[in-house]
């Protein structure tokens, strides 16, 4: 628990009446707070097509980020590689790695991030996913160092060894990851319920590599803490709401919190959201502290990426700014 890193999963929201130079802004400046606090690594992820999220140029928000930091690591959590070609993928991140040396991460998802006409769009064919793991085996190799007689090469990016990760909300991924002795990160930011099964599967077949001597595992955690746990629940509103646009199809901007939620949902919406939601910790400083020490004890994992989302830009950063503060006591708590 000591060793325990926490991290931040930026989903780049946009708000109703706002715009997304807004979310562009706002990122930046949640970024350059994660370095004052000690967030290890801040992740952004790869949609395209879907209204209310900024980040479809992923790899070039990476870029204006870690332009805009100096210490914090900076990277995608996830790029949907089967949307690549693996060496367009080696150059964009290689390019980054050679911007800013020793702070880019490559995590990589087999989803598209979004619905099949713009998975066509993005001129990639329908069996993409099914060659992922020869994808990140090429990938790899990209970003290796060239081998003799190797005549394609990522120019940026050979030599360049940035740390790849797999992400996943299924077992697939932890059992790719553990072949490859790669770190392995879950969704379980909305999708847990198959993390304990996907990290058991991790760590039982890991295999030694040059990239990893042991499992490293992270896992997402959303998390929405307030001064109280009654501003907390309110707050945490506008996230419920967000996820069942999002379920319904509806352009899934974040909207002001409210008072109540009571007529908003359908029963069964209020239940596919729970399921999406399982981890979610809301609350105050001694409730936020108390949830992520408990998820801790129940998965082990090495690492937390959380993710907050608020209406208002200030309101999230009070939320990771608690979530730093639990993080620090908890670490000294059993240090």
């Amino acid at each position: 628990m000591s060793e325990t890193r926490y991290s931040i999963l930026d989903l780049a929201a946009v708000k109703e009446n706002g715009t997304i130079a807004d979310s562009f802004r706002a990122s930046l400046d949640l970024a350059q707070h994660a370095e004052q606090w000690g967030f290890t690594r801040y992740w952004l992820a790869e949609h395209h097509n879907m209204a209310g999220i900024a980040s479809a140029a992923t790899a070039v928000l990476i870029g204006h980020l870690a332009g805009g930091t100096s210490r914090i690591r900076v990277g995608s959590g996830g790029i949907m590689l089967p949307n690549h070609s693996p060496l367009v993928i080696a150059e964009q991140f290689g390019t980054l790695e050679t911007l800013y040396p020793g702070r880019i991460d490559l995590g990589l998802g087999r989803a598209p991030g979004t619905d099949p006409q713009t998975a066509r769009a993005l001129r990639r064919n329908a069996s993409s996913s099914h060659d992922f793991p020869d994808d990140v085996a090429e990938l790899l190799a990209l970003l290796d160092d060239p081998q003799p007689g190797q005549t394609l090469r990522a120019i940026p990016g050979s030599g360049t060894h940035v740390p790849v990760w797999l992400l996943g909300s299924s077992t697939f991924s932890a059992q790719l990851a553990a072949t490859l002795g790669l770190p392995f990160a879950f969704a379980s930011h909305f999708a847990p319920q198959q993390l304990r099964d996907a990290l058991a599967v991790y760590r039982d077949t890991f295999r030694p590599s040059r990239y990893l001597a042991k499992p490293y595992a992270m896992a997402g955690v959303p998390i929405i803490a307030a001064d109280t746990d009654e501003g907390a629940q309110r707050l945490a509103t506008s996230l419920i709401l967000r996820v069942a646009k999002l379920i319904r199809g509806e352009p899934f901007f974040m909207a002001p919190p409210v008072d109540s939620l009571y007529g908003l949902l359908s029963n069964d919406e209020s239940l596919l959201v729970q399921s999406k939601l399982g981890a979610l910790i809301i609350g105050g400083p001694e409730r936020v502290q108390a949830g992520i020490e408990e998820f801790l004890a129940d998965t082990g994992v090495d690492e937390i990426m959380f993710t907050s989302e608020a209406y208002l830009h200030v309101d999230r950063l009070r939320s990771f700014e608690i979530v730093a503060t639990a993080m620090r006591q908890l670490t000294l708590a059993l240090a």
